[in-house]
């Protein structure tokens, strides 16, 4: 299994930032992407962004410009800087990566806990 443990979240005010940080552990072989997804009260999850292990990014249209994710592949973690962020960046952020395990090398997602964003405008 692979444990993923984030941090970071909290409340702050629109125009303010956040950085988030994600650590993935287990007996892990290697992670194809990690990233970052969220979840808004009444509204489905969502992506945020992406970041394979070849350093390709992907983010969401809403966030683009704003927020910046970056990877440490010998560490197996991912942050998620969030600048300028405005009231309906709130919602809960959920740490994702798709990871292979040792003796199981088929990959498949992993999902953290999840972290509250807030933010007052």
């Amino acid at each position: 299994q692979v444990q993923l443990v984030e941090s970071g979240g909290g409340l702050v005010q629109a125009g303010g930032s956040l950085r988030l940080s994600c650590a993935a552990s287990g007996s892990i072989f290697s992670i194809a992407a990690m990233g970052w997804y969220r979840q808004a009260p009444g509204k489905q999850r969502e992506l945020v962004a992406t970041i394979t292990s070849g350093d390709e990014r992907n983010y969401a249209d809403s966030v683009k410009g704003r927020f910046s994710i970056s990877r440490d592949n010998a560490k197996n973690t991912v942050s998620l800087q969030m600048n300028s962020l405005k009231s309906e960046d709130t919602a809960v952020y959920y740490c994702y990566c798709n990871a292979a395990l040792f003796g199981v090398l088929k990959p498949r997602d992993y999902w953290g806990q999840g972290t509250q964003v807030t933010v007052s405008s």
